[in-house]
């Protein structure tokens, strides 16, 4: 985001007291037909555990959990944002369907006084500070954006020493940010000390064809390891960030961050509304969830033949890289986090048919997650790693042990070099 994006008043009151105080796209379509043992119920394995989750499940008009969310009130100058954000179920609450509905409306009932004058919009933001921190993981949602001009929803992420650093020394992660003009496009940003503001380290990914965010839910993640940050959304990956990106500049994001939600009117960046605006304008959140795996987020070993493990060709994270047979030695190339979405990822990218290849010999190797069948995987009962679309085995070329050995994709045989230990 643009600019700092803190209240004036929760800045100096609420936050402060809270704070001190505590793509490879594989061509096939995917075959219907799975082996047996790939049915087979999945043997326990070390997936990503979640430490926070909200469904948003309760009765229609009741306010967020208050164990989970705060709400912040009060206006914001330093974006020059229109609204003024209320408390309690005002402008959030949930529908009685499993969403939080964050609502903007133009109005003013308790005649709020904001930064430019009596405030002419009502909307609502709520953050999980003192309540819940994270450091690394997966951090996602599934939202609908609202449409028209002047809006601006945000989920993003803040240092929780911000209190004591400020802003921007504390480090922000903008996960996915709209505004209105741009209906089909969404933003991920790093915010640090000199590169803050509009000189904010991001990139945009826009949705094929036209569409608009504001049709549909969509799933907006960022997989935050050390000294790496990746953006997705809907499990395609469109930039990863690291210590790298910055010229030399301070990287701010190996400590805990709070999550934040809310929706803007107005602003330096998205503008004010016009008459073509629609009100009362809502984001609707289906789902909050972050997930750690073993070691800080980075997921954990997958051993196979001769107890050796799965491992990225020099831990390279470029696409293409080999995926190998290695010695384990704990590094980040052989961290694997198994994903409830059939993806097996490491260094921020997934497990990949090459050329979304089916036939005996396929190699695997890293890449851009993308959803596509090349990158689904089951870890059957009998350990096996299996690619429903081949409908065939991870497995280690030539029954070879040596260090080096590629991995293929080959008939299920049931041999030990497609036998693989999740964990």
């Amino acid at each position: 985001m643009d600019s700092p994006r803190l209240l004036r008043r929760y800045l100096l009151a609420a936050l402060s007291a809270v704070l001190l105080a505590s793509v490879a796209v594989g061509p096939a379509q995917a075959d219907p037909a799975r082996a047996a043992h790939a049915q087979a119920d999945p043997a326990p394995r070390a997936a990503a555990a979640v430490t926070f989750q909200d469904t948003f499940d309760g009765a229609a008009g009741s306010a967020p959990n208050s164990s989970k969310w705060q709400i912040e009130t009060g206006d914001n100058v330093n974006n020059h944002e229109r609204q003024y954000y209320t408390a309690g179920n005002n402008n959030a609450k949930l529908d009685g369907q499993g969403h939080l509905v964050i609502e903007a409306r133009r109005e003013n009932p308790n005649n709020y006084q904001c930064w430019y004058g009596r405030c002419e919009y009502t909307s609502a933001r709520l953050n999980t500070s003192g309540k819940f921190t994270t450091t690394y993981g997966r951090v996602e949602a599934r939202l609908k954006v609202p449409r028209g001009q002047g809006m601006w929803p945000a989920f993003w992420m803040l240092g929780n020493d911000i209190g004591q650093v400020g802003w921007p020394n504390s480090g922000e992660i903008d996960i996915m940010e709209n505004v209105g003009f741009e209906p089909g496009t969404v933003h991920g940003t790093l915010h640090g000390p000199g590169y803050s503001g509009s000189g904010g380290i991001g990139a945009g990914y826009s949705l094929p064809g036209g569409q608009a965010f504001a049709d549909a839910f969509h799933t907006f993640a960022v997989d935050w390891s050390p000294e790496r940050i990746t953006w997705s959304v809907d499990g395609t990956v469109y930039q990863t960030r690291t210590p790298a990106d910055l010229g030399g500049r301070q990287w701010v994001f190996n400590k805990p961050f709070f999550l934040i939600l809310n929706l803007a009117v107005g602003g330096y960046w998205p503008g004010d509304p016009d008459g073509s605006t629609p009100f009362p304008s809502q984001l609707v959140v289906d789902e909050v969830k972050v997930t750690t795996g073993e070691g800080a987020g980075g997921g954990s070993a997958i051993r196979g033949l001769a107890g050796k493990c799965v491992d990225v060709a020099g831990a390279n994270p470029a696409n293409g890289t080999p995926v190998q047979l290695y010695d384990c030695n704990g590094t980040a190339a052989q961290q694997w986090t198994v994903g409830s979405d059939g993806t097996i990822r490491a260094l921020g990218k997934c497990l990949d048919a090459a050329g979304g290849g089916t036939a005996d010999g396929t190699p695997v190797q890293l890449w851009d997650c993308a959803g596509v069948p090349a990158q689904q995987w089951v870890v059957s009962g009998a350990r096996d790693i299996v690619n429903p679309q081949a409908n065939k085995c991870l497995d280690v070329t030539g029954n070879n042990s040596a260090n080096n050995t590629r991995l293929q994709l080959w008939t299920c045989t049931g041999a030990a070099n497609q036998k693989w230990t999740v964990g």
